[in-house]
C-alpha cells in the first residue's frame, strides 16, 4: 500500500504548466523562508519573527517561526525541484491560510495596506499544485515514470 500512496503523491498527468508555476513561487517561497530562518533579504531571522508571531498569539513565537520558515523556505526548494511537490504545496497553502487569517484579513485585500492579495494569490498557486503535481521537468514525474506511474 505504501508503494502505491507514493505513486499516487508523485504521479502527474499534468504537462508544462505546473513548471510555470513552480519555478516563481518556489523562489517566493525560499526567499520569505529565508527571512524568517535567516534574516535574509532583510528579515528578521527566528528571533525577531518569533517576536512578531508572538505578539499575533501564536505561541510559542520562536517555534511558529521556524515551522512557518521552514514550510516557506523547504517546501520552496521542494517546489523549485520538484520533488515532493504536493505534500509540499499542501503545507505551504496551510502556511498562506495561517498568514491570511492571523495578520492581513483586518486590512482588506490590497497589499498597500497590508491587506490579504499577496497570500491569496500564494494559497491559489499552492492549491494548484496539490491539484496538479508537479508536470514535466520534475524529480516526482522521474520517480513516478521509473516506478510505472503515470
Amino acid at each position: 500500500m505504501s508503494n502505491r500512496l507514493l505513486g499516487r503523491v508523485l504521479a502527474t498527468n499534468a504537462g508544462w504548466a505546473p513548471l510555470a508555476v513552480r519555478i516563481p513561487i518556489g523562489i517566493i517561497f525560499v526567499a520569505h523562508g529565508a527571512q524568517k530562518l535567516f534574516g535574509a533579504f532583510g528579515g528578521y531571522g527566528l528571533e525577531g519573527t518569533g517576536q512578531f508571531m508572538s505578539s499575533l498569539g501564536l505561541t510559542p513565537g520562536y517555534l511558529m517561526a521556524l515551522l512557518a520558515g521552514s514550510a516557506e523556505f523547504f517546501g520552496g526548494l521542494a517546489l523549485l525541484f520538484g520533488v515532493l511537490v504536493r505534500p509540499a504545496a499542501a503545507a505551504l497553502a496551510f502556511a498562506m491560510l495561517v498568514a491570511i487569517f492571523s495578520v492581513h484579513i483586518g486590512n482588506g485585500l490590497f497589499m498597500d495596506k497590508n491587506g490579504y492579495e499577496f497570500g491569496l494569490a500564494l494559497l491559489a498557486a499552492s492549491v494548484s499544485l496539490l491539484i496538479s503535481g508537479a508536470g514535466r521537468l520534475s524529480v516526482d514525474a522521474a520517480l513516478a515514470e521509473g516506478a510505472g506511474a503515470r
